[in-house]
């Protein structure tokens, strides 16, 4: 995959996540930005930064944009999609509490790990996302139970921000985050789709 421009994230797009973090369900889509040298790929390590000891797992459902994108109806949107892909938000948990802006808690390098995209039609409702940390499941949902819908959230970011071929949208995790310690193996499933697997240094 080519260095998107930008990783565009959704956050608290899922009404247990928010709830389980302490925070209301949002009115409209919040999202923020990733760097894209935070990248890493499968097999890639998630590195444990000095200035976080909380650091978690955020499996969630992405998708590659494959044709610009601005002002767009849900219908451009979709058909916009090229790909979708596993991801890992990976998130310094203390950090995003105590800054005013998620930039330093999301933006460390290996802080957003990607598997390998697959094309094709997707029913994004039915698109089920699973983690696992050293074998355990941790998390599970469907597209389905988000907040706001893949369509929509496209849609949406682009009448903010012109969404360019290969940028990344990451829709957002459902319940179960939670932390991460040196040695652990992390895999994010987009069951069937795409999958990423990191260990933890």
């Amino acid at each position: 995959m080519s260095r998107p421009s930008k990783i565009v994230c959704i956050g608290r797009n899922y009404v247990d996540h928010a709830k389980e973090l302490g925070n209301d369900v949002p009115v409209e889509p919040l999202f923020f930005l990733k760097p894209p040298s935070s990248l890493i790929g499968d097999g890639d390590a998630i590195v444990l930064p000095s200035q976080s000891d909380r650091v978690e797992f955020e499996g969630e459902i992405a998708v590659v944009i494959g044709r610009t994108l601005k002002d767009a109806t849900e219908e451009e949107a979709i058909a916009a999609v090229d790909s979708v892909v596993a991801l890992n938000d990976v998130t310094a948990r203390d950090l995003q509490r105590t800054d005013s802006q998620w930039t330093r808690a999301k933006g460390f390098d290996t802080f957003c790990a990607v598997g390998t995209p697959k094309r094709g039609v997707f029913d994004f409702g039915m698109l089920e996302v699973v983690t696992r940390v050293n074998g355990a499941e941790r998390q599970r949902a469907h597209g389905s139970s988000m907040v706001f819908s893949v369509p929509f959230l496209l849609s949406y970011v682009s009448k903010v921000m012109t969404l360019e071929p290969g940028d990344i949208v990451a829709t957002g995790t459902p319940a179960g985050v939670g932390p991460l310690t040196q040695g652990d193996v992390v895999e994010v499933e987009i069951v069937g789709v795409s999958s990423v697997k990191n260990v933890v240094r």
